[in-house]
């Protein structure tokens, strides 16, 4: 577990500069410091947690903000799974569980890196620091964004922005399918917006509809091939990310 929160600390600063920027957005849309605290604790998850404040801006009902951030965190899924065969069959379901609800990207990496079956409490000694880092932020940004000037709440409103750019630019150099898809979403979204039949949509039910058409598609056309160590069969150039797994060819049951 010590060797855990080492791990953990430089994660949770990072999570505190991110979260801070949702706290932003979270105060735009009328939630207060103690609200912002524990939603960011509760979804531990920015692109689950920006939609989840989007469509509370919107107007939109709890449905559809639980099917927005299901869709958006439907990532979290695969991680489970992979990480499911990393523990030993003896891992009580209370580990197996608890260690899910904190199942980032950071924490799944740096517990999926390690050699041998994975330990729950090397996972709970990084959560420990990582998700009060994340919790705070979150509220730090309620704060700042209730005190602060509205030009400079404005301002730092663009760094969420920054943030996703950071988060989508990356892997789209990498592979043309994945910019293909990123200028795709851009471009149906202002579809959306724009046109006056579709723009009556709300934006919750907005981005389920284009985030699974535009997933299914890409999973039609450009399949990932499991006998060719996760590479896409869409080309060459382009490859896909594959989380290695031991043994076993699907998840075991909790």
């Amino acid at each position: 577990m010590r060797e855990g929160v080492r791990d953990g600390v430089p994660i949770a600063l990072g999570y505190l500069a991110v979260s801070f920027s949702l706290g932003i957005a979270a105060r735009k849309v009328g939630l207060d410091a103690v609200q912002g605290f524990f939603a960011s604790l509760f979804n531990n998850a920015s692109a689950g947690e920006y939609a989840g404040f989007a469509v509370i801006g919107a107007g939109g009902s709890l449905l559809e903000m639980a099917v927005v951030m299901l869709v958006a965190n439907a990532r979290y899924l695969l991680m489970s799974c992979s990480m499911a065969q990393r523990f030993s069959p003896k891992t009580p379901l209370i580990h197996r569980v608890l260690v899910g609800f904190d199942l980032t990207d950071e924490l799944f990496g740096i517990a999926i890196a390690r050699p041998g079956v994975a330990d729950p409490y090397y996972s709970y000694g990084a959560m420990v620091v990582a998700l009060p880092g994340w919790a705070l932020g979150g509220m730090a940004g309620v704060i700042a964004g209730s005190v602060l000037p509205e030009r400079v709440v404005s301002a730092l409103s663009v760094a969420l922005f920054g943030m996703f750019l950071a988060i989508i630019i990356p892997p789209a150099r990498k592979s043309r399918v994945i910019a293909g898809l990123v200028l795709a979403g851009f471009a149906t979204s202002a579809l959306f917006a724009w046109t006056p039949l579709l723009s009556g949509v709300s934006e919750g039910t907005r981005t389920i509809i284009l985030t699974v058409a535009l997933s299914a598609l890409a999973a039609a056309l450009f399949p990932v091939d499991e006998q060719d160590g996760g590479s896409e069969k869409a080309g060459d150039a382009d490859s896909a990310i594959a989380v290695p797994a031991p043994e076993g060819d699907a998840c075991r049951a909790a």
